[in-house]
């Protein structure tokens, strides 16, 4: 029979119902700074940045052009252990 303190039982279960890997993005109006702040108090570190374009269609004289009009930034993460 194994017998565990209470807190190392808590401990397991918060790693146990956490996932392992997650996706923050960072919204309109918020700084990068405050979304690495809210991943680190979920419990995760950032691990890649990711920026992806937004495009917005541009139609003159019959011909169709993209334009970058903004960006999308996310990070993925892993949990600290």
């Amino acid at each position: 029979m194994v017998v565990f303190g209470l807190s190392q039982l808590r401990r397991d279960d918060y790693f146990v119902t956490q996932k392992s890997k997650k996706t923050f993005e960072v919204a309109k109006g918020e700084s990068i700074d405050s979304c690495l702040e809210r991943m680190k108090a979920e419990g995760y570190a950032p691990v890649r940045r990711i920026e992806k374009p937004i495009f917005a269609e541009q139609i003159s004289d019959g011909i169709t052009q993209y334009e970058p009009v903004d960006r999308k930034i996310v990070f993925e993460a892993k949990i600290i252990q």
